[in-house]
């Protein structure tokens, strides 16, 4: 999620802390507790995919196909292009699980995302903006220019805008609550015990959801000019970026709207709902951060991702439980922003 992308799925993190040279027979203790906690989330994580892989439904189907995407060595039947295969398949698929299956492809071949999967979107969901988004960003690469003009006022022309990040939350959050965390992989410095290791699990694999390559529109609209069919098309897409389900999306529609405003009065009230909206992701970033130790905090994320609901209602409902004002204070500026973060233009799809 964005505000989450940073929060890193706990192994990669401890990987990278392991990685580091034990000197001392201190440093040697803390690298080899952090190997064996690495080895027992590896081996819960697998646990998990089991545990879920024979249910028939799509939803538990697609938890487990996300708990599966960052392992590695999984046995055929239970490895990512086979859960996801047979999510996209079973009773009470949809959409969402079409989304996931964009990430079921090899980047280092170009091959992403999956064509068969975003075929199978646009013919599902084509009152989805993210889903035109999607293929502007696929004639924009293959310079496409037409078709990427017509990808455009067809996103325009959508009534929402979902990349389904918020279905794969819930997904996630009722696969991990079928297990309970083993003893080795909690944190022995942390307070919020089994709570804290799920929450992290749900909120960093979600974090990995794939993306609309939001930059090349922004691009085309951007460079608009004087051809008012195409300013016409990009206000009404901002519109619909602006209610979408992701802090991206409307970060982007603002982002627009500033572009594109009609006078001054419009463009100071998109510049101000972004940096209230800079403000709300920093805020929901530092939550995600602590939840790993702070089991009431743990416990409410995974509550709201078990609810249901996107991303932008989720980090929102966070912000209120938790008693955080959804406006930043008097005078305060959000930093300079980095490439592909909330407060500048959304990164490119993953």
């Amino acid at each position: 999620m964005p505000g989450l992308r940073q929060l890193i799925l706990v192994l990669a993190c401890t990987l990278a802390a392991a990685a580091s040279s034990a000197t001392t027979p201190a440093k040697r203790a803390v690298h080899d507790a952090r190997q064996q906690r690495t080895a027992a989330l590896l081996a819960f994580q697998r646990d998990l995919v089991s545990v879920l892989a024979p249910r028939a439904d799509a939803m538990p189907l697609l938890g487990a196909a996300l708990l599966a995407r960052p392992l590695d060595g999984q046995p055929k039947w239970n490895d990512f292009h086979s859960l996801i295969g047979r999510a996209v398949a079973a009773p009470g698929h949809g959409p969402a699980q079409r989304w996931v299956q964009l990430a079921d492809c090899d980047a280092r071949a170009d091959a992403c995302p999956d064509a068969a999967a975003l075929a199978a979107l646009l013919e599902e969901a084509p009152d989805n903006a993210a889903v035109w988004l999607l293929e502007l960003g696929q004639d924009v690469r293959n310079g496409k220019s037409a078709e990427a003009r017509a990808d455009l006022a067809r996103a325009a022309q959508a009534t929402l805008y979902d990349d389904y990040t918020g279905t794969s939350l819930k997904a996630l959050a009722d696969g991990v609550s079928l297990l309970p965390p083993p003893q080795a992989t909690l944190d022995p410095d942390a307070a919020a015990g089994a709570a804290g290791v799920q929450a992290m699990i749900v909120y960093g694999i979600a974090g990995m959801q794939p993306q609309p390559a939001l930059p090349a529109a922004a691009r085309l609209c951007e460079d608009a000019g004087d051809d008012a069919a195409l300013v016409a098309d990009c206000r009404r897409l901002a519109k619909t970026l602006e209610w979408g389900s992701s802090p991206l999306a409307r970060s982007l529609g603002l982002h627009l709207r500033e572009q594109l405003a009609a006078n001054d009065d419009e463009r100071e009230q998109a510049r101000r709902e972004r940096r209230a909206l800079v403000w709300q992701v920093q805020q929901f970033a530092g939550l995600a951060a602590r939840a790993p130790g702070d089991r009431a905090l743990a416990l409410q994320l995974l509550a709201l991702a078990r609810g249901g609901g996107t991303e932008m209602s989720l980090m929102l409902a966070a912000l209120r439980k938790a008693g955080l004002p959804a406006e930043p204070p008097a005078g305060w500026e959000p930093p300079k922003p980095a490439h592909g973060s909330v407060s500048g233009a959304p990164p490119t799809e993953t």
